[in-house]
């Protein structure tokens, strides 16, 4: 891959933006790698963290160049909303370590995954609407049930940019970091703390999560019916039994 890292590890995959040149912008290039990212997450269920890395950029956004040239037909193709879509859709949680800014297209894509971690010097925002399109790749969506409608609607209504302090406050991050050398740590911290759990009760949680308010209470009551009957439950609650016994 020319436009990404990918650090494999038995839990996780440590996936990288590497088009420092380019502010590590997002081309169609990217996407299509972020793709085959997704396709081996569905096949092999893994934890994800998703960076770009600590040279203090995350996404400068898409790549105007290409998005100045796209059409009608570009548009309704879903080209990077596809992409992010399927992201948040991977079997297993996904976090991502934003160090600088995370703009346009860039932070679409931090929203698509599960949490956020930032540095201190981290900066998100939609200049959209400035550049006369608006945020189609999930920000009028995913930004609402972050923070809020009406921040939201500021938001992508101004262009304004929100710092890592704000972002904390406001719910568009999970944790903010002072020194931009522990962010990977903190991020991996994180995936640990996850890894802890069962994987598949890790994947039908956030399948119940990510469901519609529809689905609910069923989805819930079949997903546990699956994990009562799970081995890893039985371990589990026999070790916990254990050690309190012990005690």
């Amino acid at each position: 891959m020319s436009g990404l890292r990918i650090e494999e590890r038995s839990d996780r995959l440590v996936v990288t933006l590497d088009r420092p040149e380019k502010r590590n912008a997002i081309d169609a290039d990217l996407i299509a790698e972020l793709h085959e990212v997704c396709a081996e997450l569905e096949a092999r269920p893994r934890l994800l963290l998703l960076t770009g890395g600590v040279a203090g950029i995350f996404a400068g956004g898409a790549d105007i160049g290409q998005l100045r040239e796209r059409g009608r037909t570009d548009a309704l193709a879903a080209i990077n909303s596809a992409a992010f879509a399927r992201i948040r859709a991977l079997p297993m949680p996904t976090v991502a370590a934003v160090d600088g800014p995370a703009l346009g297209g860039g932070a679409e894509l931090a929203y698509a995954c599960d949490l956020r971690v930032c540095t201190a010097r981290a900066v998100f925002g939609q200049p959209e609407v400035r550049l006369g399109i608006l945020a189609g790749a999930g920000a009028t969506h995913r930004l609402p049930a972050l923070v809020g409608e009406g921040r939201a609607k500021e938001l992508l209504f101004t262009g304004r940019r929100v710092d890592a302090d704000e972002a904390l406050r406001i719910g568009l991050v999970n944790r903010v970091v002072d020194e931009p050398g522990e962010l990977l740590k903190v991020a991996h911290g994180l995936l640990d703390e996850m890894a802890l759990g069962s994987p598949l009760a890790l994947r039908l949680t956030k399948l119940a999560v990510d469901a519609p308010a529809a689905a609910h209470p069923q989805l819930d009551l079949v997903s546990q019916a699956v994990l009562f009957e799970d081995d890893e439950k039985h371990r589990r609650m026999t070790e916990f039994l254990e050690r309190r016994r012990n005690r």
